[in-house]
């Protein structure tokens, strides 16, 4: 029943995130593996583009994923106060608006007793697509998501249970479990290392896992993926990728199975700027590349110490 119309950029936040979140997010410079006073960046792939503009304190503003020469979309944020206040998502097929799949999303948030936001989707051609509210609880967790559209109204609840030094949040829709996420520490040989895994459920019943290793300084290390087997009623691994890095730069991935093994090395360029970024990512051996053209605001020059003589 439930249908989601938030806008998912092209290929961008797939690859930074994985999955898009279900909670009401506003969007950073270092979101975007990116670091600095960045104004803009536009993302070069063999594939498509992808412009980002980013305000002075670093919040993401606009987006702009081109598909061909003339299929794009243009999403804007608005703020007021910290807050997300409204996003405009249009979409260009043929160079001209589409009012059919275009929208705009409208926040209002209230805080009292607890904090609420609700969010209300209408198409440019005045259709109610969706509408979404967000409950918080007294920590300012989020606990339940009431959403209503012409189908009918879907309500998803998130439970947190704390256990040592481990937090698992599940998720339920309509009473249904349909993902579980459990994050914990463990000691590893360079320090502790944050361990996360997340379990995903097809009608209640497990489906898939994804286990995933981080190091101390927050970089991925492994990730191994599991398919559930109903008749050993247990996870087996049909995968894992281990991530080597050179001087905090990613060097390459390697991808073992049961039968196989492959690796792919990254070649990166970087820019000039201090803090320096990235500008342009090879991998091999399949030879994809992807190239950022990045502009900056000016960096706040830090006044010379006085000196006695």
């Amino acid at each position: 029943m439930k249908r989601h119309y938030a806008t998912l950029l092209f290929f961008s936040f797939f690859q930074i995130f994985g999955v898009w979140s279900q909670d009401v997010q506003i969007f950073k410079v270092e979101d975007f593996d990116l670091k600095g006073k960045v104004k803009s960046c536009l993302v070069i792939t063999d594939y498509g583009r992808e412009f980002f503009e980013f305000n002075e304190e670093g919040i993401l503003t606009k987006t702009i994923t081109q598909y061909n020469d003339s299929d794009q979309d243009i999403t804007d944020y608005r703020y007021s106060n910290g807050e997300l206040l409204e996003k405009r998502m249009e979409s260009y097929k043929n160079n001209v608006l589409d009012e059919s799949t275009s929208m705009a999303n409208f926040y209002t948030v209230d805080t009292v007793p607890t904090r609420k936001v609700v969010e209300k989707i209408i198409s440019y051609d005045k259709q109610f697509l969706e509408k979404e509210e967000y409950q918080y609880n007294e920590d300012g967790k989020l606990v339940r998501i009431i959403s209503s559209n012409t189908d009918g109204v879907d309500e998803t609840t998130f439970e947190y249970t704390p256990y040592k030094n481990e937090l698992t949040i599940s998720t339920f829709t309509n009473g249904i479990l349909e993902k579980s996420v459990r994050t914990s520490e463990r000691k590893g040989p360079k320090g502790t290392q944050k361990v996360v895994l997340t379990k995903e459920y097809l009608d209640g019943e497990p489906n898939t896992a994804v286990e995933e290793v981080y190091g101390p300084e927050g970089k991925l290390l492994t990730q191994e993926d599991f398919l559930y087997d109903v008749g050993e009623k247990e996870f087996v691994s049909q995968k894992k990728l281990f991530y080597h890095y050179k001087d905090g730069v990613l060097q390459k991935v390697v991808t073992k199975t049961l039968n196989t093994e492959a690796v792919d090395e990254y070649i990166f360029q970087f820019d000039s700027h201090t803090p320096k970024n990235w500008v342009k990512k090879i991998i091999t051996p399949d030879n994809t590349y992807t190239t950022r053209v990045i502009k900056y605001y000016p960096e706040e020059e830090t006044p010379k110490e006085k000196t006695d003589h």
